[in-house]
């Protein structure tokens, strides 16, 4: 449709060179004087069409900013014309002037408007040079979030609504990582390049990139925390620092690990479930086994059970940094004391209140940390 319609306007140009006859053509008396002037009509449609392809790789958002920021600028110079008029200098200094400070006022009005373009709103009510729609929500990704992975599954159950935005410095830094010199870096940041590709061709989600960003800031958790702040959108990450800085500067935060968190299911004290032994605990004869949502669960007694699956009775559940904890007991086991493995647990504690043996799950990025990452088998030890 496009490529018709710039075929129609080229003709059209070219039409209205052969009607109109250039005048000096006709002056110089040349031959076929008509069908050249038809030819130049074609050649002036032919640029205003090269202008517009070259005007493609910018979003309609620049192009409207440009005209705002021009029409600005020529409104300031002809207010600055009205009063150098009292002046009364000589004609021909007026017309240079005039011509200068419409260059001048134009070039300072466009930069004006493309540099505040996501600040800058009209003094129209309800008219915002943003990129969202009136009630539309926004979501950033955030790198760590991308190579996590579980957000292409929550892409598929419907849950995300929203418009996702990928801000090109997060894709950069996802290239740089799948780039690295490091194998488990560069795994890591190839898997987050498919997770990325695998959203992308997801027609339940709209992603787009975003080309919004913020050179005064050298890290990307500050970009993306004045990317919310200026396009009022949400922040999607499992980075635990980054979720702070952002709650204190106002930005809302989506954290996939506490969402992860609020859908483990309910257990109680006193319930009873089946569940396989898997290895040994740190304390002696501990087992250890997960629920399906990569819940530990530490059983006391239970290594002279390992590899089997068995019955046990739920004697107490801790909440800590690194998600959750379920003590038990052998069903059988009359002889246990109900609350002998969370109190061992608590004395392994390092002295700031933390499990100082609980391994960190950092991210590539300096300074990015995991945030309450389920417990998974080959990463925790029974007793701790």
């Amino acid at each position: 449709m496009i490529l018709a319609i710039r075929l129609i306007f080229i003709l059209g140009c070219a039409v209205f060179g052969y009607l109109a006859k250039i005048q000096w053509l006709l002056s110089l008396q040349v031959s076929y004087s008509e069908w050249i002037s038809a030819g130049i009509g074609g050649l002036f449609g032919i640029l205003i069409v090269s202008i517009d392809i070259f005007f493609k790789q910018y979003t309609v958002r620049n192009i409207l900013a440009i005209i705002l920021g021009l029409a600005l600028g020529l409104w300031t110079h002809r207010l600055f014309m009205m009063v150098f008029a009292y002046a009364h200098f000589p004609t021909e200094v007026t017309r240079n002037v005039g011509i200068a400070t419409a260059i001048i006022f134009s070039y300072l009005g466009i930069i004006t408007i493309l540099r505040g373009q996501d600040e800058f709103s009209l003094m129209i009510p309800f008219v915002h040079l943003d990129s969202k729609g009136p009630g539309e929500e926004m979501i950033l990704l955030d790198t760590s979030v991308i190579i996590d992975g579980r957000i292409a599954d929550i892409a598929n159950t419907h849950f995300l609504s929203s418009k996702l935005i990928l801000p090109r410095f997060v894709l950069k830094e996802l290239q740089l990582i799948a780039d690295s010199s490091d194998p488990l870096k560069r795994a890591r940041g190839r898997r987050g390049l498919d997770v990325l590709n695998a959203i992308q061709s997801n027609p339940n989600i709209t992603v787009k990139i975003h080309e919004l960003d913020f050179p005064e800031f050298n890290t990307v958790d500050a970009k993306l925390v004045k990317m919310g702040q200026v396009l009022q959108a949400k922040v999607f990450t499992n980075d635990y620092n980054l979720n702070k800085v952002a709650e204190l500067q106002g930005v809302k935060v989506l954290n996939i690990n506490d969402l992860a968190n609020a859908l483990k299911p309910v257990v109680m004290p006193g319930e009873e479930m089946e569940i396989k032994i898997l290895k040994e605990g740190k304390e002696q004869e501990q087992g250890v086994a997960y629920l399906d949502d990569g819940t530990m669960v530490v059983v006391d007694n239970g290594k002279r059970r390992l590899g089997h699956t068995v019955k046990v009775t739920i004697t107490s559940v801790l909440q800590t940094q690194a998600g959750r904890m379920i003590f038990a007991k052998l069903s059988d086991d009359n002889g246990h004391h109900p609350e002998r493995g969370a109190e061992r647990w608590r004395d392994n504690r390092g002295a700031h209140g933390t499990d100082t043996r609980r391994p960190r799950n950092g991210h590539d990025r300096p300074g990015h940390q995991s945030y309450q990452n389920p417990p998974s088998p080959q990463g925790h030890e029974g007793g701790r």
